[in-house]
């Protein structure tokens, strides 16, 4: 044995009892060698290792988002415009305004998800003036949830809306009293409208989407992502739409494990999608890094009960059993694991049904199939999927539309939507994720914080104390849990000898900061398949070569992604902090200009360790703390 890295002197969580305690893990190529004490593990220790003080850090296993949209997201990451975190309108607002100054004609500004108006201190949605008083001429398009859509008068011109337009079934094109479009474009509830839109925009080309991605994955890595299980998505066509990720596989550069499953493009036509992909796909393809999983999260197009909580629950056609029963018969048959987006316990009642029919005569015998979201299932449907041997891939979207759901269903039925302990006290495998980045943001932190604490990101509470899960088996949902749903429990998903070097190192103890400080934990140093893919603050001499970020005018050269001050190699890169980026944080705080306690540059307070540097907290919210003195 001779290990390659060694981190040491750090707290180590792993969910074998036999490592508890331990305090340092040794690494040999991608795989875990030995986990125990600091003495135990540096004997193994030679010229050759790289050895790494954790200084009592926590360590984890690398978080695996079971139902996220990476291989899609990634190709337009770049060219998206974030409000994921950010706490105020008018901070969102203000970006809005930079972007649109920096976009080259003829590319759009896009905020393209993973925020909710619940989120901001205004608490409202930003009106269609605020919209086109920023950008008259610059085409923008924002997303809110599966929700609606934001158009300025610049992208109606492009994207060709006028009095004629129809709207496709299921959506809505607002219109004025005159018949003209005022742009909001709405889902009721069907999203179709808010993608095919979206869809009208330019693309980056293929070099600026292999950066894209890979600045994607950076940033998941940031949060401590190691894994993730793509499930497919409206728009992402087979195979073209995976060019770029099996390029930069191939060159060895993705910096997260993908599972990829493979969602059918073709309403009506969804049986010869699956029927192709059966015979020239061969199950589990690539390798350890990049590899098949399956077909979904769509099955058949009737089968799509809609999340949008605004709207009313749709009722899906008569004819999606028949449907359905066809596309799941033969992936059954050819030993294909499934999995089916269903929101709603009237809609998964329909689709056991069809399950349960095709196991009757065609047994599913333990193949692996997945129920993805399932807000308001019951103990009835529960049971049944427990009998067929199911597992449920729950994700974070009432953190983001808790209020909405609440308001149309109140708040005895979002006490347990979805029923998460219930779902565990069952047996039931149960995967934790996010759906990024269309609705929810990619970020893992803010799930732990919503299974743990019950509260959305606009502070609402929606569980009582006895539906909480504890940290410990919160974290367990999002690491072994996750590694179920790929069939790689054997794998990852654990910090144990035998399982592949995947873990991350916190900048914050998951399991001892208050809760409300868990949305707000990031990676100090990430690991994927034994290489150190991200590093900062004391391990900031680890970290890979820094990446350009194409193309120049991109948000994410600014902004970067989650919500949070713009850093180098872990520390604060003034160089990079634009003057409009500076008065804005200036704004927040109340101060700009000389002080006596902070040696006359707010900046530095700002950006310190000090309480202030946290504009969400108490001495940040209030403004610069030398009033005090």
């Amino acid at each position: 044995m001779t290990p390659n890295i060694i981190l040491f002197n750090g707290k180590i969580h792993s969910f074998d009892t036999a490592n508890k305690g331990a305090t340092a893990v040794a690494i040999e190529g991608n795989k875990i060698v030995a986990v125990g004490s600091d003495q135990e593990i540096m004997k193994l220790s030679t010229s050759e290792t790289q050895t790494i003080d954790l200084n009592k850090k926590r360590a984890i296993p690398g978080i695996n988002d079971s139902h996220i949209h990476v291989i899609r997201g990634g190709l337009s990451y770049n060219m998206e415009l974030r409000w994921d975190g950010v706490p105020s309108l008018s901070e969102a607002l203000n970006m809005l305004k930079e972007q649109v100054l920096r976009t080259p004609s003829p590319q759009w500004v896009r905020v393209v998800g993973g925020w909710c108006y619940h989120q901001f201190n205004e608490k409202r949605l930003p009106t269609l003036e605020e919209i086109n008083a920023i950008s008259p001429d610059t085409p923008v398009f924002i997303l809110h949830l599966y929700d609606r859509a934001f158009l300025n008068a610049a992208a109606l011109r492009v994207v060709g809306f006028t009095k004629d337009s129809k709207a496709p079934p299921g959506g809505e094109i607002q219109k004025d009293k005159n018949g003209d479009p005022t742009g909001l474009i709405l889902a009721t509830p069907n999203a179709t409208i808010l993608y095919a839109t979206l869809a009208m925009g330019p693309k980056l080309p293929e070099e600026h989407q292999m950066n894209s991605t890979r600045h994607f994955m950076k940033e998941l890595n940031r949060l401590g992502i190691t894994s993730i299980i793509d499930a497919g998505g409206g728009f992402q066509n087979y195979p073209e739409d995976y060019t770029v990720i099996n390029k930069l596989n191939e060159n060895k550069q993705l910096t997260v494990r993908i599972a990829y499953n493979l969602f059918t493009q073709k309403p009506k036509h969804e049986f010869e999608d699956f029927d192709n992909w059966t015979k020239t796909v061969v199950l589990y393809q690539g390798d350890d890094m990049y590899r098949h999983n399956g077909a979904g999260e769509m099955l058949v197009f009737s089968a799509a009960d809609f999340e949008d909580f605004i709207q009313p629950r749709p009722d899906l056609p008569d004819e999606m059993e028949d449907e359905l029963e066809k596309v799941v018969r033969l992936l059954v048959e050819k030993r294909w694991p499934f999995r089916i987006h269903a929101t709603y316990n009237e809609s998964i009642t329909r689709f056991l049904n069809v399950f349960e029919k095709v196991n009757s005569d065609t047994p599913f015998n333990g193949l692996q199939w997945i129920f993805d979201h399932a807000e308001t299932i019951d103990q009835n449907n529960i049971d049944r999927v427990k009998k067929l041997d199911g597992g449920i891939a729950v994700q974070s979207r009432m953190a983001y539309q808790g209020e909405i759901f609440t308001d149309r269903y109140g708040t005895e039925a979002a006490l347990e939507t979805p029923p998460v302990k219930r779902m565990l006290e069952s047996g039931i495998p149960i995967g934790g994720g996010s759906d990024a980045t269309r609705v929810n943001s990619y970020n893992p932190w803010i799930s732990l914080y919503w299974l743990t604490t019950g509260k959305t990101v606009g502070g609402l509470k929606l569980y009582n104390d006895q539906m909480l899960l504890d940290r410990d088996i919160a974290l367990q949902i999002y690491t072994r849990g996750s590694a179920w749903f790929s069939n790689e429990l054997d794998k990852k998903g654990d910090i144990k000898v035998g399982l592949l070097a995947d873990l991350t190192v916190l900048d914050q103890d998951y399991f001892e900061v208050r809760d409300e400080e868990i949305k707000n934990i990031e990676a100090s140093l990430t690991i994927v398949d034994g290489r150190i893919v991200f590093a900062r603050d004391e391990f900031s001499s680890f970290s890979p070569e820094p990446i350009p970020v194409l193309p120049d005018w991109s948000p994410v050269k600014i902004y970067g992604g989650y919500h949070s001050i713009v850093r180098a190699n872990g520390n604060l890169d003034m160089g990079k902090l634009n003057t409009a980026k500076e008065n804005i944080l200036a704004s927040i705080h109340s101060c700009a200009g000389s002080c006596n306690v902070h040696g006359h540059n707010q900046n530095i307070a700002r950006f310190s360790n000090i309480p202030i540097s946290n504009y969400r907290s108490f001495w940040g919210a209030l403004g610069c703390s030398c009033f005090a003195f």
